[in-house]
């Protein structure tokens, strides 16, 4: 199939997301890139991770492209994409580094109890339903509460824009492990956050925090079909727009 050519801006930040508005754009860097197919094949050929979906990262970094050309992310060195279509004791959280094109970290991760078993199958944005929410979020502010230290998420969608209300967090837990897996045949499951095993979890934190974006990705037909993020429903003269603005 001809690909139609589309001039898309991927910007590219340098860490550092405390500085004022205009000093991030005059340290952004462009990146013109006329096929995104293309440009993702790349990034994606660069991780060489086979546990990483190509469709799963694909989608989250559409939904990268657009905020980043918006100026809606504040941090833009990382994405996190949580790759629900795979089973909860395998690896499907992951933290991928832009910049150095590389995953920096990858774990398993819990889903709602309402999602399914070892697999998640159900999602929600209802308050109460104990199930996962897929789409983007953003990352916000840490706290201390009966997990210890939690990480607060917006969510940027329809299918889940209740995250904040809905008290769905990141957050270690012991039934995200190894060893539950072990003595129970699958892996524990939360009330909708997305917990991660205590190994590692305070420098993952640390990275991701305040404002970097993160993509609950499963192959569910409406929310593909209806997600302007994960469409990249953006015009080529918006864009085009933002560098003019930016150079």
């Amino acid at each position: 199939m001809i690909r139609k050519a589309i001039l898309f801006i991927f910007l590219l930040c340098l860490p550092g997301w405390q500085m004022t508005a205009m000093e991030r754009i005059d340290n952004l860097e462009h990146v013109l890139v006329d096929d995104f197919d293309s440009y993702a094949e790349g990034i994606y050929a660069s991780i060489n991770d086979k546990d990483l979906n190509y469709k799963a990262f694909e989608t989250g970094l559409k939904g990268y492209v657009k905020l980043a050309s918006e100026g809606k992310i504040k941090n833009n060195s990382y994405l996190t994409v949580i790759d629900m279509s795979r089973s909860a004791n395998e690896n499907r959280f992951f933290l991928i580094d832009l910049e150095q094109k590389k995953i920096i970290h990858k774990s398993i991760v819990a889903h709602g109890k309402n999602s399914g078993g070892e697999y998640a199958k159900s999602f929600s944005n209802k308050i109460g339903s104990f199930k996962s929410s897929i789409g983007f979020y953003k990352t916000a502010e840490t706290y201390k509460g009966k997990h210890g230290l939690s990480l607060r998420l917006d969510g940027l969608e329809y299918s889940n824009s209740n995250a904040r209300q809905r008290a769905i967090v990141i957050h270690a837990a012991d039934y995200v492990s190894q060893a539950f897996i072990k003595n129970n045949g699958r892996l524990g499951r939360s009330l909708g956050c997305p917990s991660l095993p205590a190994k590692g979890y305070e420098e993952v934190i640390s990275k991701i925090k305040n404002g970097t974006l993160l993509f609950v990705y499963y192959p569910e037909g409406h929310y593909l079909k209806n997600s302007d993020l994960a469409n990249l429903k953006q015009r080529p003269s918006l864009l085009q727009g933002i560098l003019r603005e930016t150079i």
